[in-house]
């Protein structure tokens, strides 16, 4: 698999609504709305997401509709 040419941009969010399994949507601190998925590897944290956990996301500089959860907090 190629390596990203450029680096994913680090940013944070909180849950707003579970979509299903896989995804929720996330308000960025800016206001925008946004499609979070949580990686494969981190299967064992998507039942303990919840509405209102803050979320650190990696987005890529190409999309900024979605981006992938790596880590939260409950806050």
């Amino acid at each position: 698999m190629p390596a990203m040419k450029d680096a994913p941009i680090i940013t944070t969010g909180t849950i707003i609504e579970r979509r299903d399994e896989r995804t929720f949507y996330v308000r960025l601190k800016n206001g925008k709305r946004i499609l979070g998925h949580t990686q494969l590897k981190l299967a064992h944290i998507r039942d303990e997401l919840k509405d209102g956990y803050t979320v650190t996301l990696e987005m890529t500089p190409f999309d900024f509709e979605k981006g992938r959860i790596v880590e939260y907090s409950v806050s």
